[in-house]
């Protein structure tokens, strides 16, 4: 029997810093109103001085895992969707893998911009659907606040921090991913970037001064990107499934824009019933954004057994994504009445885990390095 991968956990993260649009009034030349009214935001959530993407990633993860009622120890593959790692390497998902004791699975990450996530879901799909993973963690986790300038109020007002997550399980049963699609058009790398901070344009006094660590973005023709290319990619899809839009139950943006998202919703004949839109109390989170619009859709009981979702995203790259879901809930395994203790012991674990096999290797470096000295005097 053939398998597929169904969503069988899911959560999401927020920092609790709301920046709403009263504040940023006071630090740029802007209004509530004009924000509003361009973007449909009215506030958005700062990551902490403590908190960054791999630390809102793993609290997402712990959400989903906890959901799906699986051990962290069965996951067999870990892919992060970021575009704001913690470091240039080792991967956020390795942090991830590390802090949530998932000790027999892979990791790594996916920079595909605010596209990210439907890549990293439509990757873990494919190593399901291939039999190399059987449960897989995808996260998208951006902090996108660490790369605005707060100066600049065509970019400030739209980003804010999060993370959202979800598990995919194999199952012979009917439903769960059953389609996506991808893309890409690289001749558009200039309208969504960061100029300085990889090889091209390392890191120096002289980048920094001149704010080359911000995020530059080109407004206008992000914005014709998007609303052309994300109708196209969705009914793709559903060719692809010998569908049309009168079959999607519930569409789920990438949470740029509230103008994009009405736009797109108009190209596609979608009411505003079918559209998730949360863009206004939680601002463009990036690669964060779709997984986000999905938790809070499954909390306000819009999305239901038998419906069918399809997600869709666009961004840096330029990069575009889409995929259907035919929605159910996989039944699992670990009693409720036991989790809460279960994963607070299972994550101290890991952490007691983590923390010696750390120290295990500095002692071994130094008696190492002890015994290779008193060789070479001998």
């Amino acid at each position: 029997m053939p398998v597929s991968a169904h969503v069988v956990g899911w959560g999401y993260y927020l920092p609790s810093r709301r920046m709403d649009n009263e504040t940023l009034e006071k630090q740029i030349d802007t209004t509530d109103e004009w924000i509003q009214e361009r973007t449909g935001i009215r506030e958005r959530r700062i990551a902490g001085p403590h908190e960054s993407t791999a630390t809102m990633a793993v609290e997402a993860a712990k959400a989903a895992l906890q959901c799906s009622q699986l051990d962290p120890a069965k996951l067999d593959l870990i892919i992060v969707a970021t575009i704001t790692p913690d470091f240039i390497f080792p991967a956020t998902a390795c942090l991830v893998q590390d802090a949530i004791g998932a000790t027999q699975a892979a990791a790594f990450d996916v920079s595909a911009g605010c596209s990210g996530f439907v890549y990293a879901l439509a990757l873990a799909d494919q190593a399901i659907r291939a039999g190399s993973a059987r449960n897989v963690l995808v996260i998208g986790a951006d902090t996108l606040s660490r790369f605005v300038n707060w100066q600049d109020r065509s970019t400030c007002v739209l980003f804010g921090d999060g993370a959202g997550a979800i598990v995919l399980q194999a199952s012979e049963l009917p439903g769960g991913v059953v389609g996506t699609t991808w893309g890409c058009d690289g001749s558009g790398w200039e309208l969504l970037y960061v100029p300085a901070g990889g090889c091209r344009q390392p890191a120096s006094a002289e980048t920094v001064s001149n704010g080359l660590h911000y995020l530059r973005m080109n407004g206008r023709e992000v914005f014709r990107f998007a609303v052309g290319v994300v109708p196209r990619v969705t009914r793709a899809l559903l060719e692809q499934l010998n569908m049309d839009v009168g079959d999607v139950d519930l569409f789920i943006p990438h949470q740029a824009n509230a103008r994009i998202t009405a736009a797109v919703a108009r190209q596609l004949g979608l009411e505003n019933e079918r559209v998730v839109d949360v863009i206004d109390w939680c601002g463009n989170t990036s690669a964060a954004s779709i997984p986000i619009a999905l938790c809070h859709a499954i909390e306000t009981g819009r999305l239901k057994e038998g419906d069918l979702v399809v997600l869709a995203g666009f961004g840096a790259g330029l990069t575009w994504g889409a995929a259907a879901i035919v929605w159910d809930r996989v039944p699992t395994a670990l009693p409720r009445g036991w989790l809460a203790f279960y994963y607070r012991w299972r994550y101290r674990l890991a952490a007691w885990r983590s923390r010696l096999r750390r120290q295990w290797r500095r002692f071994r470096d130094a008696i190492s390095m002890r015994l290779h000295k008193r060789w070479r005097e001998l």
